[in-house]
Formats: C-alpha cells, sequence, structure tokens
C-alpha cells in the first residue's frame, strides 16, 4: 500500500475519533491500519435500536481510488441476516462499496470516506427494513402489511439477543443456560466464519457502559413487545429470505429478560470489584494507581483555587479507584439546594476501561438511568479532570438536544420532551427528587 493511501487512512481515522457521533466507533491496529473494526449503534426508534452491529473494513492498495472490502461480523455465525441489504454471509450490498448497483451518482468516489461508509450502512437500519429489498419499496397489499410486521418483529428480537445479549454474555464470561436459537451444528460453517471475527473484541467496555445506560430502554422495548409475542412461535419467513441467508429462529422474551437482568448484575459487580482490584495496585504501586492519585490531587487542588463550591471530591477509604463527587445545587437552578453523592468507580485498565458512574442520591433526570446510572459525556476520554466536568455538565444542563442516544431514562425523555404539561409533570418529579436530598 502507498503512503499516500496509509497516510488518507490513518486522517480519516484520526478525523473520525475526534468526532461527537455518539452512535459510530472504530478499533485498529497500529501495526496494521488496513484492517479496521467498526461498531455501528442501531438507530433509535427502529427494530435495531441501540443494537451494537461490527463490522470488518479492509482498505486495498488502491484507496482511495476503490471503496474498502467490507463484511458484517454480526451474523449469528453466518445463520442471521440482519436486513435485506445485510447478508448472513457478512456482505453488505451498498453502491459505494460496489455490492450494489445504484443509481447515477451514488457510486463511490474518493471524496469519500470512512465516515461515509458508515453513515451509509446505518442508514440501512430503518423503521421498515421490509422495503429495503428490491421490489417492496412501497408494497401496500395486505399480505406486505403483515411481512412487514412480523419482519420488524424478528429483526427487533434478534437485535437483542445477537446484538445485545450475545456479545456482553461473551465479554462478561455468562454462559447461557438455553437458548434454543442458537445451533452448534454445522461446525465447518462456524469455524470457516470465525476466520473473519477479530480477535479481540475491542469494544466490550464501550458495549458495557452503553449497556447500562440503555438498560431501561431494552427492557420497555421487551416488555411491550411481549404484549404481542407472549410465547415461543417461530419468526415467519419473508418472500425473499432463502438459501440459507434468512434470520430464522423463535420469539423467546422472557428468556431475553432474564438474560438482561443477569447482564446488568454482572456488569455492577464487575464495577464494584474494581474497587478491590484497585487497593492492590495501589499497594504494590503501579503506575496507573499513582497516575489516579496524582490527578485526584490536581482536581482537588483546582477546585480550592476557584473557589468552586458546587463541588466537593473525596477518595473512599483513600483509594485512587472509587471516587466521591458530592455535587451542591446552584442557587437559582433545577438543582438549587440539592445535595448529590456519585460514586466514579475506575479501573485499574483506566483509561481502556472507562469510569463507571452511578448516583448514590435517588434522581429523576433524563440523563440518569432507572438504575441510577449517569449518563455525561467527556471532551477527552484519558483525563479524570474532563470526566468530573463531563459529569457536571450533565447534571447542569437545563435544555438538552432531543438525542434518545443521550437521555437514558424513558419515562422522564418521554415526559421531558412530550406535551406543555408532560413537561410541568417532568419539573415537578425532578423538583421532588432535589428536595428529597435534604431529607
Amino acid at each position: 500500500m502507498s503512503n499516500q493511501a496509509i497516510l488518507r487512512i490513518t486522517r480519516e481515522i484520526r478525523q473520525f475519533q475526534q468526532g461527537t457521533d455518539l452512535s459510530l466507533a472504530v478499533h485498529y491496529n497500529e501495526s496494521d491500519i488496513r484492517n479496521v473494526q467498526a461498531l455501528i449503534l442501531g438507530p433509535p426508534d427502529t427494530p435495531y435500536q441501540f443494537g451494537f452491529f461490527e463490522f470488518s473494513i479492509k482498505f486495498g492498495r488502491d484507496y482511495p481510488t476503490n471503496p474498502p472490502n467490507v463484511r458484517a461480523l454480526t451474523t449469528n455465525c453466518g445463520r442471521t441476516r440482519f436486513n435485506p441489504n445485510i447478508y448472513a454471509t457478512g456482505k453488505v450490498c451498498l453502491s459505494i462499496l460496489g455490492t450494489w448497483r445504484g443509481e447515477s451518482g451514488e457510486q463511490w468516489s474518493s471524496a469519500q470516506g470512512l465516515e461515509s461508509i458508515l453513515i451509509s450502512i446505518q442508514s440501512l437500519m430503518s423503521s421498515n427494513p421490509y422495503e429495503n429489498e428490491p421490489g417492496y419499496e412501497g408494497a401496500n397489499s395486505e399480505d406486505d402489511k403483515k411481512n412487514m410486521e412480523q419482519y420488524i418483529a424478528k429483526i427487533r428480537h434478534e437485535t437483542l439477543r445477537l446484538a445485545v445479549i450475545e456479545p456482553l454474555e461473551a465479554a462478561l464470561g455468562i454462559i447461557p443456560t438455553n437458548d434454543a436459537n442458537t445451533s452448534l451444528s454445522d461446525n465447518e460453517e462456524r469455524q470457516l466464519l470465525e476466520e473473519d471475527k477479530p480477535c479481540a473484541d475491542h469494544f466490550a467496555d464501550l458495549r458495557k457502559r452503553r449497556f447500562m445506560w440503555y438498560f431501561g430502554s431494552y427492557l420497555q422495548s421487551i416488555d411491550a413487545a411481549m404484549l404481542e409475542h407472549p410465547g415461543k412461535h417461530k419468526f415467519k419467513r419473508m418472500p425473499f429470505e432463502g438459501g440459507g441467508n434468512a434470520m430464522e429462529g423463535h420469539f423467546d422474551y422472557k428468556e431475553l429478560k432474564q438474560r438482561l437482568v443477569a447482564i446488568k448484575d454482572m456488569i455492577v459487580e464487575e464495577s464494584l470489584g474494581w474497587a478491590a482490584e484497585g487497593l492492590v495496585a495501589k499497594e504494590q504501586e503501579w503506575g496507573i494507581a499513582v497516575s489516579l492519585q496524582r490527578q485526584f490531587e490536581q482536581i482537588v487542588e483546582s477546585i480550592k483555587s476557584q473557589k468552586n463550591f458546587t463541588i466537593d471530591l473525596n477518595l473512599v477509604d483513600d483509594n485512587p479507584f472509587l471516587w466521591r463527587l458530592t455535587y451542591f445545587g446552584r442557587p437559582m437552578t433545577h438543582l438549587d439546594g440539592g445535595v448529590f453523592e456519585i460514586d466514579l468507580r475506575l479501573s485499574p485498565r483506566f483509561p481502556e476501561e472507562q469510569p463507571r458512574v452511578f448516583m448514590r442520591t435517588i434522581f429523576y433526570h433524563v440523563r440518569v438511568s432507572e438504575i441510577g446510572v449517569l449518563c455525561y459525556i467527556p471532551r477527552r476520554s484519558e483525563e479524570m479532570r474532563y470526566h468530573i466536568e463531563g459529569i457536571v455538565a450533565a447534571l447542569e444542563e437545563e435544555h438538552p438536544p432531543y438525542d434518545p442516544r443521550t437521555t437514558v431514562n424513558p419515562e422522564a425523555s418521554r415526559l421531558f420532551w412530550g406535551t406543555p404539561d408532560d413537561r410541568k409533570r417532568y419539573n415537578r418529579a425532578l423538583r421532588r427528587s432535589v428536595e428529597r436530598t435534604l431529607d
């Protein structure tokens, strides 16, 4: 590969990583920048909502003259077709990739790049993917309408099972006791398809943090779907599915809910365990323990020098891996008079594993999930001062933009962006939770 191509790929990845899109992530091996793994978050209000879909992107020697080779890795080992344009084999049919005939002007050009490819793939994950199949655009017969509903329903189920639950179970070492949708036959096919999978899960920490944000949304989706699919009936095969390129299986939302709860409990347990790991790291004087201790002291000194009376920061049991932030609501704001305790649990593998932030104080807020996990975005992830800034900014934001990826309490979000009366109910609930902090 030419130096020009490598420089182009390097620049694109750097620009991508400096971006603010919360629904896309990439990882690459510095020894071979031509091979990139990408994670696409399923768009809100679609059957793919908050699923973690992984792709392999391999740049050729002729890039950017020609597009890279892209393969879907979230395929249930080649058994599940998630979209008319995303095959069970991993093939992604897009005109800009040269894998599908497109209209004039839709083909690849050297002006396009990694980000435009991922956005194009994400656009396939629509609210009605049935219409992505050629010949079914705008289909409105009664049979087609029923098929659309069934297709959306099974994609929603398999997104939860294959793009949320199974990767997290693998990352946490959880072995599901019973998943009849998973077959262990066809070992030769499985081994062949394993070659396309990355050797390590570079997105494990991202999945865990986002799972804790979206746990309430996953449960809400399951509870709603169980009303329509309470039993274990089979998925309906679509007219365009067949020949090993389909989505087979059956509904079992009861089991999915049990597995979701088990994952949540395991992540909480893992987070709690970091404190004990951290004490060992401190006793053995690991570099990360020294670094976090120093960062803590610098932040405290900065708080004092700025005479910032809204924040108090301490180490619990003098442990640099367990920070406790006390936030005092500013006068004349929606948090006026409130006192909020927040635990920041840090991993001995920071910053590869990012802090997990739990509200010790029960708080009704669009940025606080129903299990007490705070959703915040640090400007830079490798320094703790940016995490503290991000936490405070998330709490104090009175007029957040509508973004289901960061408003992680479904009920609070529904009220906040509902009718004027809904917004009043939200404000009353928030104010009551602020007042309770003083009891």
